[in-house]
């Protein structure tokens, strides 16, 4: 495969998400969820550079405790690794972009990369919009236009998925299908058992292939926007994923009423996605507080908390106004979401969200194509493919 690539600088930004339904049942092969992508991005900006003192460059980000870190090319098998630390998603999204590269004949190459967010709040604590997922997103893209390749939507996600799986194997990669195709997702997601025993056969020269096989049990795609309205609170209370997520598969793995709770989620993802494809306002809130019900059997399944008493203050308030309401993502904190019908004060809603303690934020869904979410140029709308290599991916 033929590379060219780009001597400006490259400017990538992806997008929050949030769950709308289907985030715990998603976390099994096969199994359906419903997000959004809001309008909150992470950017991530490369430079190119002169490696220097055995550096291929600089990772810039507040998240790391000195704020940035050197990385390199193994001189053992030239992929990428952080210098003085684990790898991370940065790290990883490189690392799996420049298996492509190698395998197409081209040759790794110096520079420098920064990351800046707003899914976070000035200290540092998290909204639970999928940080990690966004800057594994924005980076798969960024390094795949510096190196002239050309990404659509499924391959962005399949390269994010590979390169978050290396690091956090515990998720479905909902969130990452959200940044990358954005808007309203319906997803399936992939079995990463098979998908790690693939990868373990293909090697590091076999990723081209690996990106164009038909993953089983996925499916991504974009859904029509409902007319009704997404507004989302905040509770302050950040909470871990992966903890929360992998604690209740270990408490729930091989109870009857856990393959209940898969069951009659994939019947209610069903539903809502044709209810959604059919802009159907009754039915969707039906749905979703169906979903919140089986959350509700879950935690008890699972022995843990996914809607805390201010999840629950969240959903009646919505519910008093007229909306449907639940937790959203892995609960414990972080944030719900409320669907209101186009009759529903909105401004009577969040205050009282408000006066309950529960900031609500400023999102909307998010919705853009590939082609605008990267620029070669920061001056330029869109990256410059003319001359790039397409990834194809069968769908």
């Amino acid at each position: 495969m033929p590379l060219t690539s780009h001597s400006s600088d490259v400017v990538s930004r992806a997008p929050g998400k949030l769950y709308i339904a289907g985030e715990y049942a998603v976390v099994e092969p096969g199994n359906r969820a419903v997000l959004v992508a809001v309008d909150r991005f992470i950017t991530v900006r490369i430079a190119s550079c002169s490696p220097a003192g055995g550096y291929a460059g600089t990772i810039s980000s507040r998240l790391y405790a000195n704020g940035s870190r050197p990385w390199h090319h193994r001189p053992q098998d030239g992929q990428a690794e952080a210098v003085g630390g684990e790898d991370d998603y940065i790290i990883s999204a490189i690392r799996v972009v420049e298996a492509l590269v190698t395998q197409g004949g081209g040759q790794p190459r110096s520079f420098d990369l920064s990351v800046s967010s707003e899914l976070e709040e000035d200290d540092g604590r998290k909204l639970g919009l999928g940080s990690s997922s966004a800057v594994t997103v924005a980076t798969v893209r960024a390094v795949a236009v510096f190196y002239g390749l050309a990404a659509d939507d499924l391959t962005v996600y399949k390269l994010a998925m590979l390169a978050s799986d290396t690091v956090q194997p515990i998720g479905s990669g909902g969130d990452i299908a959200a940044s990358a195709m954005t808007g309203w997702v319906a997803y399936t997601s992939p079995d990463r058992s098979w998908l790690r025993r693939a990868r373990q056969r293909a090697g590091a020269g076999g990723m081209s292939d690996l990106v164009e096989a038909d993953w089983p049990g996925l499916s991504v795609r974009r859904l029509p926007s409902p007319s009704l309205r997404l507004q989302v609170g905040w509770t302050g209370a950040p909470a871990s994923t992966p903890a929360l997520v992998a604690d209740v598969q270990t408490r729930s793995h091989g109870a009857d009423d856990y393959t209940v709770f898969l069951r009659d989620s994939q019947d209610c993802l069903a539903r809502l996605i044709t209810a959604i494809e059919d802009d159907d306002a009754a039915r969707i809130m039906r749905q979703i507080a169906r979903n919140r019900a089986l959350l509700a059997g879950l935690s008890r399944i699972g022995g843990r908390t996914i809607e805390t008493t201010e999840l629950a203050r969240l959903v009646e308030i919505a519910l008093d106004h007229g909306a449907t309401a639940k937790s959203s993502g892995a609960g414990g904190g972080d944030c719900g979401i409320a669907l209101c019908p186009p009759a529903t004060d909105l401004v009577a809603l969040r205050a009282a969200w408000e006066t309950a303690g529960i900031r609500p934020l400023d999102l909307s869904v998010y919705s853009q194509d590939s082609s605008a979410a990267c620029a070669a140029d920061p001056a330029e709308a869109r990256a410059d493919s003319s001359t790039a290599s397409p990834v194809k991916v069968t769908p």
